[in-house]
């Protein structure tokens, strides 16, 4: 079954805690503290795979978790890191936040997308020793990983895409062109999910052909099969549009013409500024009267028209030659760059808890909606660290370690970030 899009759960891996461990040796006074920090929590990574062409394997799972980190131990051993958890999909998925619909990866090539992170390990208590606190008896857990509600959406990656109404020869030009085989017939929607094949037009030089399911009137709106397949032709870098210029079916190659345009021009505007050029099929049925007529109309509108017979390849070869030539002054496949995460700011949160505890001095903050503000904070950064600052006075946590006794001189630790507090 061909499945094109899907909705999953990914949640990276969590941190390892930070370990509580204290030296102790025969014959070595204060030994001090040895915890070891954790390890990171795994990513979850996106890999292309050549040998998939559909996600309907995500039908069946729906969750994905990396590993978590290990904790840290004593002797001052650091956990271990957890392992990536590696997804793998067809070339041309697209990754988007199911809730934003931001864009997180496109896997259009060999190279690994890390879509959610592992969180970070957490300090061991080697780290809050001080010349005053010198016996830590505390550490800081792990930092949380990314978590996201994603749809995977496939985009096939294809040079030239062939659309027109149903049964009128798209996938036939394929199979003559190609060493692809779609199922052929003489019925409308014979081809049910989209076909790929490689045309060869000599040594070093060939190109990709898709073979788009039939459109019909009304397919931008989710009419027919065809709507569940346009996606497809939006990475197309030219389009061949196949008409039946007999007529026989009892419909008029002008108006499907005009139709197939009118919807691929609803569904996206740019696909209507595509460059494109007209194959007119099933020449053998049709009259030079009737030939005529339909290529002057096409010429009007700007296109160049290609009389063929794809059944027995006839003059199928100047059109492929047309499409190599267009090809080589058309800039490569699209290809979507991710969108940046929105930088949160405090009133994009309905709950402004801050929770402060004491331990032993040092006192951590926690509040869920500060864990996202501060994933947008470059803290290397001056600017960003003033922001950070307004962050934390206009989201109460300088009254909330106020009210629980922080003075200027104490140890403040907000997740992986520690500072001395001065009012």
């Amino acid at each position: 079954m061909f499945v094109d899009k899907v909705k999953i759960k990914i949640k990276a891996g969590d941190g390892g805690d930070g370990a509580v461990s204290f030296h102790r040796e025969k014959y070595v006074a204060a030994g001090g503290p040895d915890g070891g920090d954790g390890g990171k929590g795994g990513n979850i990574v996106f890999l292309a795979d050549s040998n998939l062409s559909t996600l309907a394997d995500f039908r069946y799972k729906r969750k994905y978790n990396a590993p978590k980190g290990e904790n840290g131990r004593g002797g001052r051993c650091k956990g271990k890191n957890a392992e990536d958890l590696i997804i793998r999909v067809p070339v041309g998925t697209l990754v988007k936040e199911e809730q934003s619909g931001r864009l997180l990866a496109d896997v259009s090539d060999d190279e690994p997308h890390i879509v959610a992170r592992g969180g970070k390990g957490g300090w061991g208590n080697p780290h809050f020793a001080t010349p005053v606190r010198q016996v830590p008896r505390f550490a800081k857990p792990g930092l949380p990983g990314e978590e996201f509600d994603v749809v995977l959406e496939l985009k096939l990656l294809a040079d030239v895409g062939l659309v027109g109404f149903p049964n009128v020869g798209k996938s036939t030009l394929v199979s003559v062109v190609s060493q692809a085989k779609p199922e052929i017939a003489d019925y409308h929607f014979t081809t049910i999910t989209p076909v790929l094949g490689v045309v060869s037009m000599g040594e070093g030089s060939s190109f990709v052909m898709a073979d788009i399911p039939g459109l019909i009137e009304g397919a931008w709106q989710g009419t027919g099969l065809g709507h569940q397949f346009l996606r497809h032709v939006e990475r197309c870098r030219m389009l061949v549009h196949i008409v039946d210029v007999s007529g026989s079916e009892g419909r008029d190659p002008i108006e499907d013409f005009d139709t197939i345009n009118a919807e691929l021009e609803k569904f996206d505007p740019e696909l209507a500024k595509r460059p494109m050029v007209v194959a007119g099929n099933k020449c053998d049925m049709a009259t030079d009267e009737q030939i005529e007529e339909f290529k002057k109309y096409v010429n009007s509108k700007g296109y160049e028209f290609f009389p063929i017979m794809a059944a027995i390849a006839y003059d199928v070869e100047p059109l492929l030659k047309k499409i190599q030539e267009m090809l080589s002054k058309l800039p490569p496949i699209t290809k979507y760059e991710p969108e940046p995460a929105p930088v949160m700011k405090v009133e994009d949160f309905d709950d402004h808890s801050v929770t402060v505890k004491n331990i032993n001095g040092v006192f951590t903050v926690e509040a869920d909606w500060l864990l996202q503000v501060m994933k947008g904070i470059n803290f290397d950064d001056y600017e960003s660290l003033n922001y950070f600052q307004k962050v934390l006075i206009n989201g109460g946590v300088i009254d909330a370690l106020k009210a629980k006794g922080c003075e200027d001189g104490d140890t403040v630790s907000i997740y992986d970030v520690e500072f001395d507090f001065m009012e």
